[in-house]
């Protein structure tokens, strides 16, 4: 797998705390192996190792362990590309944390997020890709950080979240977190995770725009094209997820609805070591364990959004790809 990467200017914000500290982060950001010349470039992204590295050094230079809540602090709209400007624009908080998921990537692929309502609150989590080395873990107090201080530019200083779990090991002294956090928070966790009310993810943003967030959209989904151009599984499963709730769709429909003649999708297909069927199998596999994550999703719409004709055609896929059925596998998320 290629290294995840992360935009160049999210670094700048580290930069600006080891300045105000008086330290030489230039200095720093060289001994991590990280090209200053392509700082500035909005475009320009860094290594996860080179990153990690700096991170290392910023806390033995600062003496700090808390050093990446307090990055928080210098990251602007201008950080994360057209994100910020998107979030900025957003109508309520839930969509800022869905275009936080949507677009992440475009900040850095280190790190995989997910939304998702259960039990009365919104749960956000940040997850390590398969097979990846984690961020360290002061890249992931500053991010958590700057989500709850997104929050709190949209709702008031005041704001909390109703809990915070984070993967690292507990610190010495924890004071910086809870003063910067105000909730009860878990250190160790086996996820990094934040939970928000529902009440204020709901509630409509003053300073909306949608005008301006579909513009930043546009500029999010162009950079996403050209860092990961899509593949004709990706294709071929888009369309298949779009169709599905109007049925289970044949590898003919798929190709009309494609422009391409049946021949042609499968020869793409098998150029890329794959077949239809099974392509068709691992999506509706994929959004049922995504859908059964949004505990206001009954298990009859999961299964209508599926494309299955009943309720027990739904079950028994389920148990064939999990082993479970669908109501005991959401029952096991609780």
């Amino acid at each position: 797998m290629p290294e995840p990467t992360s935009l160049a200017s999210w670094t700048r914000a580290l930069r600006k705390q080891l300045d105000a500290l008086g330290l030489d982060s230039a200095a720093l950001c060289e001994k991590a192996g990280l090209d200053l010349h392509t700082m500035d470039d909005p475009k320009a992204r860094y290594p996860l190792s080179a990153t990690t590295q700096l991170w290392r050094l910023a806390v033995e230079a600062s003496g700090d362990p808390a050093i990446g809540l307090r990055v928080s602090r210098y990251v602007s709209p201008t950080t994360f590309h057209a994100l910020g400007y998107a979030l900025v624009a957003s109508e309520n908080l839930r969509e800022v944390f869905e275009r936080i998921v949507r677009y992440h990537q475009v900040v850095s692929d280190a790190v995989v997020p997910h939304l998702s309502r259960e039990d009365g609150r919104y749960v956000f989590c940040l997850d390590v890709p398969k097979d990846s080395p984690p961020p360290a873990p002061e890249a992931m107090d500053a991010f958590a950080a700057i989500y709850v201080r997104t929050c709190r530019n949209r709702l008031g200083r005041d704001y909390a979240p109703l809990g915070v779990w984070l993967t690292r090991p507990a610190p010495v002294d924890p004071t910086p977190w809870h003063t910067v956090f105000r909730a009860p928070i878990h250190f160790a966790a086996a996820q990094n995770r934040l939970e928000f009310a529902c009440g204020d993810f709901e509630c409509h943003l003053d300073d909306a725009n949608p005008e301006l967030a579909e513009h930043n959209e546009a500029v999010l989904n162009r950079t996403l094209e050209l860092l990961h151009p899509l593949t004709w599984e990706r294709r071929v499963r888009n369309a298949i997820e779009l169709h599905l709730p109007k049925g289970v769709p044949s590898a003919d429909q798929i190709a009309e609805s494609m422009h391409l003649s049946l021949r042609s999708l499968q020869r793409h297909l098998a150029d890329e070591g794959c077949r239809y069927d099974a392509l068709l199998d691992q999506s509706r596999q994929n959004l049922a364990l995504a859908y059964l994550r949004e505990a206001e999703l009954a298990l009859s719409e999961i299964g209508y959004r599926l494309g299955f004709a009943d309720a027990s055609s739904f079950n028994r896929a389920f148990k064939r790809w999990t082993g479970l059925s669908p109501g005991q596998f959401r029952d096991r998320m609780v």
